[in-house]
């Protein structure tokens, strides 16, 4: 893909669907936010603008755009946007929301809990869970019981995070959290794409529904963290670090406030990502034969039916590019935006201070001059040559620069080994009648929960 023509020395005015008066495109968004993404990107270039209620936005998807903004000069796009400002309502001032020198901190603090060696030594325990997953999955193979594949990533993805990164048994929690993030998922979204950016502090059933959902969610997060402080121990986990480190000023602890915004982060942006990926590998899978025999040849040889290891890992080179290429076609994270704080140029175009920014990894990883044919699933995007000749930021699941998912190495290595060792066993079918649809919500889910029959290999 060719870079965008150098900056004029006045920088250009970028041009955009212009919408209704007052509200911009919200209707359209709300109509269809993917298809309006691509079509806005498709007419308008690299840099588009738009009105979005009573606010200016721009959309930047050419990969020199994306590293201006989210590499070399981050400092000027931040956090102080009003989307943010609903994830805070949710999780707090955690690891996601944080910014400045308390995101500075909490990242040194949480960066060790996330390095290799130590992610290694957790693939034995998201093994073990994921086995015995396949044997539940082993039993509806027999009874013909359908499953939904969502709901089943989600519970696996979610005891993994309690296990490995917190330390804690949640298994007895997961039906409380997904049905409390449900709510917290379609309200927050709603309540963006219409401006409803109050607080749910009203007496509605609607408001209502949200603050239970939190509650409901804090309760969780609450026992998790009652239940580690009687025994305040270092177990080697993120929770642990948590705990038990003190500023190196007051030699303050972290209270349980700060506590459960990093747990609440760690626990919801921990298991929906990696989950909803992993859904959409299924059906990718079943719509893609060829792709499927594939990877069921790669399982065979290098694990002969055994369960895989993180010494595995290199060599299951096809099954890694089954992750990449779904994460391409349905990142979890479709869209997010930041706030402009100073008048900047990007890609020759003027972006003024006040606006929102906004990327769409779901729009630039499909863009047609960076990925010929862009709708089809070809692992083999993902070769060694074929990666080296695009550019860094045509490629962003895990967004890039100093704020990139400190978590992108753990669900890489968790989705991989969930991949290999439910695929050597089982070939999940979609049910017959059912296609999957984007659902984008907080995360860009297959519809329907995925309802799949599980039959063996």
């Amino acid at each position: 893909m060719t870079s965008p023509a150098p900056s004029p020395t006045t920088p250009r005015i970028a041009t955009g669907p212009r919408g209704l008066p007052l509200i911009g495109v919200v209707r359209d968004v709300r109509k269809d936010v993917l298809g309006w993404l691509t079509r806005t990107a498709a007419e308008h270039g690299p840099v588009a603008q738009y009105r979005f209620g009573p606010g200016r936005a721009y959309l930047v998807t050419h990969p020199d755009g994306l590293k201006h903004v989210l590499q070399d000069h981050v400092k000027n796009y931040t956090k102080d946007h009003y989307s943010y400002a609903m994830f805070r309502r949710i999780v707090g001032d955690g690891l996601l929301t944080s910014q400045g020198e308390t995101w500075l901190k909490q990242r040194r603090l949480a960066q060790p809990a996330f390095h290799r060696a130590r992610i290694s030594a957790m693939a034995g325990q998201m093994v073990r869970a994921t086995v015995e997953l396949s044997e539940q999955w082993a039993t509806s193979e027999r009874t013909g019981e359908p499953r939904h594949a969502v709901r089943d990533m989600m519970a696996l993805t979610l005891r993994i995070v309690g296990e490995a990164l917190l330390g804690t048994d949640v298994r007895a929690e997961t039906e409380a959290v997904s049905a409390a993030f449900n709510v917290i998922s379609e309200q927050t979204v709603e309540r963006f794409r219409s401006l409803r950016l109050i607080p749910p502090v009203l007496p509605t059933a609607y408001d209502r529904a949200f603050r239970r959902a939190n509650h409901a969610l804090r309760e969780v997060v609450a026992r998790v963290i009652a239940k580690r402080r009687e025994r305040m121990e270092d177990q080697g986990d993120l929770l642990s670090m948590f705990m038990l480190a003190r500023d190196e000023e007051t030699g303050e602890q972290m209270d349980d406030e700060h506590l459960q915004s990093e747990v609440l982060t760690m626990m919801l942006a921990g298991h929906e990502t990696t989950a909803t990926a992993l859904s959409w590998a299924w059906a990718l899978l079943h719509q893609n034969p060829d792709a499927e025999k594939k990877l069921h040849e790669e399982l065979d040889a290098v694990l002969g039916g055994r369960p895989p290891t993180a010494e595995d890992i290199p060599r299951l080179v096809y099954t890694r590019r089954v992750l990449d290429e779904t994460l391409r076609l349905y990142p979890p994270v479709y869209i997010l935006s930041r706030k402009v704080m100073e008048d900047d140029t990007v890609c020759g175009y003027q972006i003024l201070a006040g606006s929102s920014l906004d990327i769409s990894p779901y729009v630039t990883q499909r863009l047609p001059e960076l990925w010929p044919d862009p709708e089809r699933f070809d692992p083999d995007r993902f070769t060694p040559e074929k990666i080296a000749a695009r550019p860094r930021y045509a490629y962003l699941p895990f967004l890039g620069g100093p704020r990139q998912c400190i978590g992108n190495n753990f669900a890489l290595m968790e989705g991989t080994l969930i991949l290999a060792t439910l695929a050597q066993r089982h070939r999940p079918r979609m049910v017959d009648g059912y296609t999957p649809t984007p659902e984008p919500l907080i995360t860009l889910r297959p519809s329907g929960e995925l309802p799949v029959i599980i039959t063996a290999r």
